[in-house]
Parts: structure tokens; C-alpha cells; sequence
């Protein structure tokens, strides 16, 4: 089986806003997502199938972290073995909103200009 590669996404101006998320998340919740990154990893996105969600109408994905603080990051798989964290958030409502959706495409439309 092959390993795969997950890449947290870089501004040009060198910000990595997903890093900068789960520093500051609840260290129960960093630990939840980060086991999961590193379980898509070591064994693909087939291992994580409970907690992962595709978002209608979008090339988009989402890790999903349910407990108090509902965290999400958004991803992109550009090929096979490769998945790109493009942007975190703690969801409030039971639809993700567009808002967080926009933030991620504008940034998925960045990487492939």
C-alpha cells in the first residue's frame, strides 16, 4: 500500500492557516484531527472514511471532528495519493457555510493557476 502524501496548504505571502488552526484548538481536538491527517497518511483516505465528507457541487472534501467544538478542515485530493488541508474551521450550524467553502476554492483556485 502506498503512503500517502497530505500537504497543508501555504500562502504566498508563507501563512499556513490550517497549522495555524489546530494550534489553536482545545489540545483534545488538535489530537482527534492530527491522528486522523496522520491515519490518511500512513494508510489513505479509505481508513478514515467515518470522519471524512464530500461537499456538494464542489471538488471539495471535509474531515470531521464532531464533539464540542465540531472542527472541520477542508481538502482537496489533486491525485491519487495526494490530499491538500486547505482551510479549518469549527462549524455552528448544521450546513457548512459558504463562507468557509469560498475560503477553501480560493485558495484550491490559487494552487492550480
Amino acid at each position: 500500500m502506498d503512503k500517502w502524501e497530505v500537504v497543508y496548504y501555504v500562502s504566498s505571502s508563507g501563512d499556513n492557516p490550517v497549522s495555524d488552526f489546530l494550534d489553536d484548538l482545545d489540545k483534545q481536538t488538535q489530537s482527534k484531527l492530527l491522528r486522523i491527517v496522520a491515519n490518511i497518511a500512513e494508510y489513505g483516505l479509505l481508513s478514515v472514511v467515518p470522519h471524512i465528507k464530500k461537499l456538494s457541487d464542489t471538488p471539495l472534501w471535509e474531515i470531521r471532528v464532531l464533539g464540542k467544538s465540531n472542527a472541520r478542515i477542508i481538502y482537496v485530493v489533486p491525485t491519487q495519493t495526494k490530499v491538500i488541508l486547505l482551510h479549518g474551521f469549527i462549524k455552528k450550524s448544521n450546513k457548512t457555510p459558504s463562507k468557509e467553502i469560498n475560503i477553501a476554492m480560493i485558495r484550491f483556485k490559487g494552487l492550480t493557476k
